[in-house]
């Protein structure tokens, strides 16, 4: 095995992140179709994007430090950091979430 095949991986998707995302995907099906939603780690944070699509993202999952937080996104397809203590906290942030599906629609 080369050293690098020994590595950490540098994208690990948590259980916590797999969680918030089936959070999101329950939430939003009144308004889209479930496997519409999907989730896309990356280094920084873990993305849920319509259609797959990085154009259309609903938000974010920033669970990399000891401060979790929800990115949530606008019109302008500006994000902002909420900060969050448990996942329950994400039904909190329904409607936001509905409407951000509905500027791509």
């Amino acid at each position: 095995m080369s050293p690098a095949s020994l590595e950490a991986p540098k994208i690990v998707t948590t259980d916590e992140e797999k969680e918030a995302y089936f959070i999101v995907k329950s939430i939003l099906r009144r308004v889209v179709d479930a496997h519409r939603v999907v989730m896309r780690d990356v280094q920084s944070y873990c993305g849920i994007l319509l259609d797959d699509n990085n154009r259309k993202p609903i938000c974010r999952l920033h669970f990399n430090s000891a401060q979790k937080y929800i990115g949530l996104i606008d019109a302008d397809k500006s994000e902002e950091k909420v900060p969050i203590e448990g996942l329950d906290e994400i039904y909190q942030y329904t409607e936001r979430l509905r409407a951000t599906v509905g500027f791509y629609e």
